[in-house]
């Protein structure tokens, strides 16, 4: 399997590439990564099962889509495939280091000057997924068509399938009827979003540059993205100063906020069970009050 891998970094970078050193990384619940050394270079490899390998395509294409935008940095996609049992993906290698405040503001900026990358539709050029959960990007006109049916109603769904009945399911088609109100005067541009943005998805490097990782891009509310990095906490105050000095949030963002972040929390109850159920039920609700106010 190595083997294949060496060959296939080496057919992809023009050069003869050997490993001389492989070393574990923790720190994932999806993947298995390792930090493949020789020949003086080094790379960030993710290993999985070899039916992953179209997760690690969408991948690649999401880590391309954000260097292309000239905005953020982020590590650069070498390849992908599979060798014996295994899917694949590599990309250079990052030396990380802690930011200083002025790091902390670059990646609000920069990640601003992302969201100004718009698309024509929200969607994207192929489907993705959000941790291991598939995510559906058919291209869309209609943004709240888009995330009731691609995105909250896709989540219940799969809680359905899970065995998450009963008050969820009620009360969550409840809300997929009229959430749409949320949006009154306020229409949504499609921006380039990382999709997956909480405080493991980003870093810094040895001179203090930002850089996002394991994105889920799509073209979509760039509210969708911020709300994700007050979830699960790790952006501090002189990064949201600096996106909204460049790019200031409209007015109902906090209650969207909640909209946003309960797909990820539906996630998580779909992935990783029961503990999620109460959280979920609680921002339904809380929505829904918002609503009937």
């Amino acid at each position: 399997m190595w083997n294949r891998i060496e060959n296939h970094i080496a057919e992809n970078c023009h050069h003869p590439f050997k490993i001389q050193q492989r070393s574990s990384i923790g720190g994932g619940s999806i993947n298995q990564a390792f930090l493949l050394e020789g020949s003086g270079q080094r790379y960030f490899i993710k290993l999985n099962n070899r039916d992953a390998l179209a997760m690690f395509t969408a991948e690649l294409a999401g880590l391309q889509a954000i260097l292309d935008s000239a905005t953020i940095a982020t590590p650069r996609p070498l390849c992908c495939g599979t060798a014996g049992e295994s899917a694949f993906l590599v990309m250079s290698y990052i030396d990380r280091a802690a930011g200083d405040s002025g790091s902390h503001a670059q990646l609000g900026e920069q990640l601003a000057a992302m969201h100004n990358q718009r698309c024509d539709y929200f969607g994207w050029q192929q489907d993705n997924t959000i941790g291991s959960t598939p995510q559906p990007n058919p291209p869309a006109q209609n943004w709240i068509d888009f995330w009731r049916e691609h995105r909250l109603g896709f989540q219940l769904k799969l809680a359905r399938q899970n065995g998450f009945d009963g008050p969820l399911q009620t009360e969550g088609e409840r809300l997929l009827d009229c959430f749409g109100a949320l949006f009154d005067g306020y229409t949504p541009l499609p921006s380039l979003l990382h999709g997956d943005l909480w405080s493991g998805n980003y870093c810094f490097d040895k001179s203090g540059t930002p850089l996002i990782f394991d994105p889920a891009c799509y073209y979509g509310d760039r509210e969708a993205d911020i709300a994700m990095t007050e979830l699960f906490g790790g952006f501090n105050e002189q990064f949201y100063r600096a996106y909204q000095s460049a790019l200031p949030l409209d007015s109902g963002y906090q209650t969207r906020r909640t909209l946003y972040n309960l797909y990820h929390i539906l996630n998580h109850l779909n992935l990783f069970g029961n503990g999620y159920l109460s959280q979920a039920q609680q921002m339904i609700r809380q929505l829904l009050s918002e609503l009937a106010a």
